[in-house]
């Protein structure tokens, strides 16, 4: 068996929603968190409730004192959501218990999303949104036609998203999940928006590098003759802060992109039907969303579009360098070749004297020679010194040459 067999097989079980019967109160945070602060999260938790909290774990959910309490931790978030049955004539909207409330507080720093989900039924219902505080909610019916949902989406004095849901045919499996994905909509739509402050500020750099950008292009292009390095040294500087900052900001705006998908996603699940003359949740979500999505996407492309471009003006400035270096080159090898062949004719020219030179002294050893022969007595006739020595000076002069030029072929 393969060793991840069993653990891929539980991912379909990895995320389980909290199934209950109304009316209840959900509290649902997000944290924008990293390993740290969830551990110290959980440990919290513990503390709080008593109950050991599995680190290595991605969920839990656990049950005490009839209230049911679910973690998970997400790639780069973790949320917490509370559920706690709703009493006999109990407000509306309750507050937290305190001991939540304490640990929320320790991580407010961190806090990106809280919702307050209502769930009523048709017993303890009041008969309208405006009986729960609500002035033109949006809502929905959602599950087809089982449960219908309104919110305004205002936060209220403590900090909390409100949403009101009447269930009239949901079960507690299906209730459970319809509840899990209206808060899985908040809590992704907000960690989409994430980047709309990046996004914003990003602009107006990329407007000073757009501006940059077009001042080195319209210098590449009118100083053709010019040297190019200066070009090359202030495009590579907007290359390196290009770099800097899609560095810095790739990452969020890809996340924007796949919480993006999860929101459409999430919606479209709702199955949503209109209720009176609301508008329906969803439509409601995506008319202020989407242009958030849509602006960030377009910042990343405007972004990208802007580094590809100053690649490839880096990409004109070195093909004219490198033509520049090779016409230097090619000047180069040009005084070389002449200065080789000032050098080929001087060796020429020093090769012949040479051979003079040797010829003149065998000539001249050979007339100390005959003399020395005449002062010892011995008389040499003119004719024979000369034909002996003659073709011996030829001789001798005609090696010495030969030799020369077997040493110039090798």
């Amino acid at each position: 068996m393969h060793p991840q067999r069993e653990r891929l097989h539980n991912e379909l079980h990895a995320r389980p929603s909290i199934y209950f019967s109304e009316p209840a109160h959900l509290y649902h945070y997000a944290f924008f968190a990293d390993v740290q602060t969830h551990a110290a999260m959980l440990a919290q938790l513990a503390e709080t409730t008593g109950i050991a909290c599995n680190a290595d774990a991605a969920q839990q959910i656990l049950t005490f004192e009839g209230m049911v309490l679910k973690w998970e931790r997400h790639t780069e978030f973790s949320t917490l959501t509370l559920m706690v049955p709703k009493a006999v004539g109990s407000e509306a909207w309750c507050a937290p218990p305190t001991w939540l409330t304490k640990v929320v507080e320790a991580q407010q720093a961190a806090l990106m999303n809280a919702t307050l989900v209502l769930v009523e039924n048709v017993d303890t219902w009041l008969g309208s949104a405006e009986a729960y505080g609500f002035n033109d909610p949006a809502g929905s019916q959602v599950g087809g036609g089982d449960a219908t949902v309104w919110s305004d989406f205002h936060l209220d004095s403590a900090g909390f998203n409100r949403l009101l849901m009447l269930n009239e045919g949901l079960n507690a499996f299906r209730l459970g999940r319809m509840v899990r994905r209206l808060l899985e909509i908040e809590t992704y739509r907000m960690m989409a928006s994430l980047s709309l402050p990046l996004a914003k500020e990003l602009a107006l750099e990329l407007e000073g590098y757009e501006v940059e950008l077009g001042e080195l292009s319209d210098r590449n292009a009118e100083q053709e003759e010019a040297n190019p390095r200066p070009l090359l040294t202030a495009l590579s500087q907007l290359s390196a802060r290009l770099e800097r900052s899609g560095a810095r900001s790739r990452q969020r705006f890809s996340a924007t992109e796949a919480y993006a998908r999860i929101v459409f996603s999430r919606i479209e699940e709702l199955r949503e039907a209109r209720v009176d003359h609301c508008p329906r949740l969803g439509t409601f979500i995506l008319r202020r969303f989407r242009p958030t999505v849509h602006y960030c996407a377009a910042i990343h492309e405007r972004q990208e579009s802007l580094a590809e471009s100053a690649a490839r003006l880096n990409d004109l400035l070195r093909t004219r360098a490198q033509v520049e270096i090779e016409e230097q080159n090619m000047s180069i090898l040009n005084s070389l070749d002449e200065r080789a062949s000032s050098q080929l004719k001087i060796q020429k020219a020093v090769e012949g004297l040479s051979i003079i030179v040797i010829s003149y002294y065998v000539f001249s050893l050979f007339k100390l020679g005959l003399e020395s022969l005449e002062a010892l007595g011995v008389s040499v006739q003119p004719h024979t010194a000369a034909a002996v020595l003659g073709p011996l000076g030829v001789l001798i002069v005609g090696l010495l040459a030969w030799r020369i030029w077997r040493v110039k072929q090798h």
